[in-house]
């Protein structure tokens, strides 16, 4: 998880055992999990306020390693275990005391926090009898009970002053943070993003990785140096791209140099989770990030006869929902008519693959799906300048530029011209979006019909 809000999950899945005993692995509702860990961590005899403090630590803690994703992060197929010399008690199938049982009801949505942190946080606990910690004491708790301190008191007494109690945004359905896609160069996104900033952590405790001077979300040639980097420090396949157990590795790094896990732990501050990409597009959004999908979506338009054709506007329109469903339809996708996560990585996969199988036309070519801008070199980037070139010829305030096949100072000035003209961002980077923008001027230019790459493939999917 790491890049989001946390959130009360429906279910949760729990080993039977150690980590790595051979023992059954069990899913049960959340609030279930919670009844049952308190019930066997607790006495329903105890002062209310005391259960309460035991409450809110006890479902913290399984909410961090959640969030963190202890656990999956290394592989094992489940969320937490049942034996307390890891996690905290839990007895499959054992009968709950009632009164515990409403006070979980009331609670469950409800975490501690640090304040100024994100993440849910390692609530260590012992019973403060046979074991002592740093964390809190549950027979400790009764007592602070009777002397008349809140839940809140309670808690701040063993986990210092700067917490907060909140509740959480949703409940939902847990799902792997894995985005079932691997990112490679060319790739944009929140989750792309997301790599970038757990490998710019991580390279301060390993200086062997390069540091990412944009974590923008936009996987570039220095992201790949990043990841491969990383994949020959932790052992793994160096290929420069993020699968699926680079992901999870990086996740597991993350957490361990951040101590997210643990009851000193550095914290995840808001504007670490926030990401430049919107998690979802619905009907109604406008901007770059609408007007980007939209063009992968009119490529594919243009190619599958089942998805109707769109314009790219930046707004997301009902002609962009419609195009959007047939999509998702097409893909086997739950049908909703919102770009989630799954939507995009199906449609972006869609596009490689129609790019992938593209021949060069003499007016205009699709996005070549790697990201220009300063310092990148190759045939994609002469292609670019000899558009600007052709450009300026008619538009006085975008330059010419040599086709030299670098992206150096005179290139990115001639872009950022071109974006200040056409009313983009102006950031001298080459994506999607610019892309298309500078390949329709020059197709009108070139062969007078304004014809871009999804007007007229040439050939149709059926």
């Amino acid at each position: 998880m790491l890049s989001g809000e946390p959130f009360i999950p429906e279910t949760i899945t729990v080993h039977l055992g150690a980590p790595d005993a051979d023992a059954p692995n069990v899913t049960v509702p959340y609030i279930a999990y919670l009844k049952n860990v308190a019930s066997s961590e607790i006495y329903p005899t105890w002062p209310e306020n005391a259960l309460r403090a035991n409450l809110y630590a006890i479902s913290t803690f399984a909410l961090n390693r959640i969030y963190t994703e202890w656990y999956r992060s290394r592989g094992y197929p489940f969320d937490i275990t049942s034996v307390t010399q890891f996690d905290q008690a839990f007895v499959y199938g054992r009968e709950v005391f009632q009164n515990i049982a409403w006070l979980a009801e009331e609670l469950f949505p409800f975490y501690v926090r640090r304040q100024g942190f994100a993440e849910p946080m390692f609530t260590a606990f012992c019973d403060g009898r046979a074991v002592n910690c740093g964390g809190l004491s549950q027979w400790g708790t009764v007592a602070l009970a009777q002397q008349g301190r809140t839940p809140y008191e309670i808690l701040q007494h063993y986990y210092g002053s700067d917490i907060d109690i909140v509740r959480a945004a949703e409940i939902r359905a847990a799902t792997p943070s894995w985005p079932e896609t691997v990112l490679a160069p060319g790739a944009v996104g929140s989750d792309v993003q997301t790599v970038q900033i757990q490998l710019n952590r991580i390279s301060r405790s390993f200086p062997a990785i390069p540091k990412i001077a944009d974590t923008d979300g936009i996987f570039d040639a220095n992201t790949a140096e990043a990841v491969r980097v990383f994949q020959r420090v932790f052992d793994l396949p160096q290929t420069g791209t993020v699968n699926e157990a680079t992901w999870y590795r990086l996740s597991y790094i993350y957490t361990s140099v951040k101590r997210l896990a643990e009851l000193n732990s550095e914290g995840l501050r808001f504007e670490e989770i926030q990401r430049d990409y919107p998690s979802e597009l619905r009907q109604g959004d406008y901007g770059e990030a609408v007007r980007a999908f939209q063009y992968y979506l009119a490529v594919v338009s243009a190619y599958y006869e089942r998805v109707p054709r769109i314009e790219i506007s930046g707004e997301f329109d009902a002609a962009t929902e419609e195009a959007l469903r047939a999509f998702q339809r097409l893909y086997g996708l739950p049908v909703t008519g919102v770009a989630d996560r799954r939507t995009w990585n199906d449609l972006y996969a869609a596009y490689a693959g129609i790019l992938a199988s593209e021949p060069d036309t003499e007016c205009v070519r699709l996005y070549p799906n790697e990201v220009l801008r300063t310092g990148v070199t190759g045939e994609n980037v002469r292609t670019l300048q000899q558009y600007l070139t052709a450009i300026s010829r008619v538009d006085p305030a975008v330059q010419a530029v040599s086709d030299t096949g670098y992206f150096g100072p005179l290139t990115r000035a001639s872009v950022q011209a071109f974006q200040r003209e056409y009313g983009l961002t102006a950031n001298g980077v080459v994506g999607a979006v610019t892309w298309d923008a500078i390949a329709g001027v020059y197709s009108e230019i070139r062969c007078g019909a304004g014809k871009r790459p999804y007007q007229a493939p040439g050939y149709t999917i059926k």
